[in-house]
This record gives C-alpha cells, structure tokens and sequence, in this order.
C-alpha cells in the first residue's frame, strides 16, 4: 500500500511541471532501464563463446539505393551516423523549444545551470588532458565533456532523493548546453576530408528549414523532408550525422499556443460536436494540430522512438567489448581509462556542482526553490554518467580498437562510480544537512484569512478552493467556469478564494489588472471587477479599465488612486509571495483545502477533489 502511495505522489509531483518537461522526464527517466539492458546484454554478449557473432552482426553492410545512386554502411554506421542524428535531432527540438519559451528564456533562472554546464565541460577535459597530455589518447579529451541524460535521470530515480523533480529539471536544463556543446566538438574537432559542395548545400538546407520556420509552416511532412536531405548532406560533406540532427531541431520554432488558434481549434471540434462527418473531423484534427507549435509536435512524435530505441540500439551496438585475454588488466592500468575515469567523476562533480556553487555565490542566479547544496553535489556527481555521448565520441577519436576499449572501459566503470558517489551524497546530504525532498512547496503558505482575501461564499465553508490566477491568462478564463460550477454544486459548503498571480512577462497588462480588481474591491466590487475583466482579457489598457469601473458604477477618483496606491501594490506582491511559498508557478494553479492541486483542472477533476476532501473531512 505504501508502496501504491509512493508512486501516485511521484506522480502527482511530475504533474506540476509543464507538459513538455514532465513528458521529457517521464520518457527519459523511463528508458534508463532499456539503456542498462542493452548494456549488459552488449557486454554479455561480446564476452561470451559467440563474440565472434556479435562483431560479424555490426560490420554487416546495409545499403540504400534509387537508380544508379546509394548509400551503403555497416550496421554498427548507420547506428552511429543514421540512427543518432534522429537522438539528436529530438535533442535539437528540445533545445530550441526551451530557449523560445522553456526555462532558458529567463537569463536569472538560466545563469545558474549555464554556468554548471560551462564547468562541466571545461574541468573534465582539463583533468583529463593533465592525465593524457600527449600522444594518441589526448583526442580522447571529448570523451569526458558529455553527459547521458537518460542513465542520469534514471540513477536520480534509483539513489536521489523520493521527490525531486526540482532537482531534475534543473539537471535538465544543465544537459542542454551540455549536449550543444558535445555535438559542437564531434563538428569541430572529430570531423575531418570536408566536402565543400556538400557544405554549401548543408548551409542552403538549414536555410530552407529556418525559412519555413520563419515562415509559420506548421506541417511536419515539409521539415521532415528537408531534415532528410539535410542529414544526407552533412553525411556527404564529411561532418557527422549527429551535426545535421542537432542543427535540424534547432531551427525548427518553438511557441506558446495562440489564443485565437485555440479559439479557432475549439470552433472546429464543436462543428464536429454537432455534425460529426469526415470532412469536419478532418478540419477539426488539422485545427488542433496548428494550435500546438511543428516542434511540441515533433518532439512527441519523436522521443519515445529516440529513447526506446534508439539509445539502447547505440548502446547494444558500442558497449559491447570484449574484456578476455588481459584487455581488462590491460584497461585498468591505462591512463586512458583512468583519465576518463578521473575527469567523468571527479571533473564533473567538481565542474558542475562547484561552478554551480559559484554563480549563487557571485549572486548570478539562485538554485531552484527546494534544491540544497547536498542536492545539487548529488546531482553534479550523477552527471558523470558520460555514456551515450562518451561511447560515440570515443568512436570517433580513437581509430585503434585497443585504446577504444580502454576508453570504453573507462566510460563504464565512470558511470558505475559516479551512481555510488551520487549514493553517498545524497545520503549525506539527508542526514547532516535535512535535505530531503527537491521539490516545490506543497501546501498553502497563507492560509485563508477573511479579513485579507476575497472570498465568493460563505467564509466560514467547510470546503475550500484556492485559485492563483492572472486575468490575462486565457487557462484562467475557463477554469473561472469551472470554479462557478462547484459554487453552483455544493453551494454554501463551499468557499472560492481568488488570488492573483500576474505572470507580467508573458502577459503585460496582468499587473495591471491585478490591481485594477484590488481596487474596485476596496469598494466592495472586487468580484464584479474579477468577472468584467475576464470577460474582456483582450483589452485591459490603463483607458479601458478605468472605463469599466465607470460602468460597474464606481468612484472612479478613488478608484484611480487606490489603483496607483502602495497598499495596492503590496496586496499583489503579498499574492505573490504566498504563490512562491505555495509552489504555484503558472496559471492556474488550485489548493484544494490547502493542499496544491496538480493535473487537470476542469469541472469534474475539480469536483471529485473537494468530494475527497469532504469524505476525509
């Protein structure tokens, strides 16, 4: 039972996050386990009496051909070129979505991560190169820089701490850049017999996608088509596949839905409501398709194909080395091994966690609300879980199958030190510092005080419901119906309190607004306000609001100056502030009682909550 309890408040957890990020979480955190399988089944494999069958698979040709013209590679190529170009295409998509309207679009939230992953990278092949400073194994600096995120999130699942999807999206975030950069090296550095026609047409390609994009082509077959053409290209050109895939995401745009394409979306699926033929289902499917922006779409199409199967294929492909005969002594006395070793554990838990303890200190950003110091060490430690990205750099600057396996070796026993040291941290962490959940806030900070909220029924109700709203937030307009209906349903058990978060970064007239409602019910008319400026989210410039309370039949000086005044204000950074301490993030978020809700908040969701809450009462 506990157990069953256990994982519905993980997911209850994962649920506050934004749809794109929880979906990335869940999938990635989810295929760690694939990716072990594959893993050891590689190992197994390559060490068994059938190891011979293991290589002759992989070196096995594949081709492609139209006409005269083909492409042909071993399988173990078109794995490593073919298959994780599409890995890193999802990545690039993933990438470019947080930069146009994930957490990277806030320079404060964003310095902090940045600057782990600029660490992250740097110490690691500083450590490395002190080890290997010269010869063959210096080309295997590269190997250390990257980081897997799919093992790091499922070793965060295994030895972190129950809750911490805080901590998760931080590491994320971290990851980003991290991959950027990786896929930047493999460009740069391993690269090399550069065909400059097939660069040209490289370039005339990632014009052509940042064209539609620019454009607003909202289809997935036309960026599809040209992110083909453009992984050949690069293939042709000489770079590696994985170039073309991150380069393609990229510059696919990322947006917020519009409002009027939702509107438009929700015209199109009533007509089918009430005529549900061919043609309108049709209409009604491409309606919804251009409300969500080609790069969400992608991206869902995509990552379970990119997480499931092809990170453990890459994996079942590279991981498999052969350890008999004395190549495992041989490993575990190479400098190689142990400098990818040193710089994955020691440089990455160094790199980033330090660095990271360096931007808050230099007051360049903060750490997520709920993630300490002991998390973030734990975390700077899982990242030394290279893998994926180590595996196929080390393919590529190591053309001797000796110092491969060495490096391999060294990736291997990395990952396995990096969970252990993230172990003890985290344990540590627990027990001497009393950081254990790395997540949001729970419960309402502020509890219900009728004196200071605006409360719509009678205040002392048994039953309550809390919304964080901002009166520009399209999302608030439809939940407020949904909260008027459990006024209609339990009538006076219920209380409804209305506090405002203005989101002013998205939304420009939300504090506004906010202080406009405020005013108006310094006389008594905060809820007819409340409703007036839902009913017309599209104007609520400074004019129009002092035209409504006009009409509401307010004293419009008063009104005008209790909008300006300093009490108004500090109402609304009191909202705020009790939203931070609450762990509300976006709009709307709901307290059932004075616990957050998290998932759907329509009517009926709504409703079997506070009927919950009325049963336990």
């Amino acid at each position: 039972m506990k157990v069953l309890e256990s994982r519905a408040r993980e997911r209850a957890l994962l649920a506050q996050v934004a749809a794109p990020i929880r979906r990335f979480l869940t999938t990635e955190a989810g295929s760690a386990g694939l990716l072990l399988a594959a893993t050891v089944l590689a190992l197994a494999w390559a060490n068994s009496p059938w190891s011979h069958l293991y290589e002759e698979l992989w070196e096995t040709h594949a081709a492609l051909s139209v006409g005269d013209g083909g492409l042909s590679m071993s399988l173990e190529h078109w794995v490593n070129d073919g298959l994780m170009a599409l890995f890193f295409f999802v990545v690039g998509l993933e990438v470019r979505q947080e930069f146009s309207v994930g957490e990277l679009t806030n320079p404060r939230r964003a310095a902090v991560p940045v600057a782990a992953a600029v660490g992250g990278i740097v110490v690691p092949a500083l450590i490395f190169l002190a080890i290997n400073s010269s010869g063959p194994e210096a080309r295997g600096w590269g190997v250390v820089i990257g980081t897997d995120t799919a093992f790091m999130l499922g070793a965060l699942a295994l030895v972190g701490p129950r809750f911490s999807t805080q901590l998760r999206i931080f590491l994320l975030i971290f990851t980003v850049i991290d991959d950027i950069v990786a896929v930047s090296v493999i460009g740069l550095v391993y690269s090399d017999h550069l065909n400059p026609p097939a660069l040209i047409a490289v370039a005339l390609l990632c014009g052509a996608l940042a064209l539609m994009s620019r454009l607003g082509v909202w289809r997935t077959a036309p960026y599809a088509v040209v992110a083909l053409a453009l992984w050949y290209a690069t293939y042709e050109s000489g770079l590696h596949g994985s170039i073309a895939g991150m380069l393609g995401g990229l510059l696919i745009g990322a947006h917020e839905p519009a409002r009027e394409a939702v509107k438009d979306a929700a015209q199109r699926f009533r007509a089918f409501r009430q005529s549900p033929r061919v043609e309108v289902s049709r209409s009604a499917r491409l309606g919804l398709q251009r409300a969500v922006s080609v790069n969400e779409r992608m991206q869902f199409q995509l990552h379970p194909w990119a997480s499931y199967v092809v990170v453990p294929l890459f994996a079942f492909a590279n991981a498999g080395v052969d350890l008999r005969d004395g190549v495992l002594m041989r490993a575990l006395s190479s400098p190689l091994t142990w400098g990818v070793v040193c710089a994955l554990v020691l440089g990455k838990l160094v790199g980033v966690g330090g660095t990271a303890l360096l931007a808050t200190k230099l007051g360049l950003g903060t750490l997520p609300q709920g993630v300490g110091r002991g998390h973030l060490m734990g975390g700077a430690a899982l990242s030394g879980i290279g893998f994926t990205v180590s595996l196929l750099i080390a393919g590529l600057a190591f053309d001797d199958p000796i110092l491969r396996d060495e490096a391999t070796v060294g990736v291997l026993l990395a990952a396995v030190i990096a969970t252990l040291t993230g172990w003890l941290i985290f344990r540590a962490a627990a027990v001497f510092l009393g950081e254990g959940d790395a997540d949001l806030p729970r419960f309402l900070d502020r509890p219900v005080d009728p004196d200071v909220d605006f409360i719509r029924g009678p205040v002392d109700a048994p039953l309550t419901l809390v919304e964080y709203g901002d009166f520009e937030c399209p999302f608030c307009a439809k939940a407020t119906g949904a909260a008027r209906e459990m006024r209609e349903r339990f009538g006076d058990e219920l209380r409804y309190v209305f506090r405002n978060l203005p989101l002013s970064d998205v939304h420009p007239q939300a504090e506004l607004a906010a202080r406009a409602a405020i005013a108006a019910g310094n006389q008594d008319r905060f809820w007819d306000m409340h409703d007036t400026l839902f009913a017309h989210q599209d104007e609520l410039e400074f004019e129009d609001i002092a035209g409504y309370a006009g009409e509401l039949g307010l004293d419009v000086e008063r009104f005008l100056r209790d909008l300006e005044a300093d009490a108004t204000d500090a109402r609304v950074r009191a909202d705020l502030a009790s939203a931070e301490a609450s762990g509300a993030r976006g709009t709307p978020t709901f307290f059932i009682g004075d616990r957050r809700h998290t998932g759907p908040y329509d009517a009926q969701t709504l409703a079997l909550e506070l009927e919950k809450l009325r049963k336990d009462a």
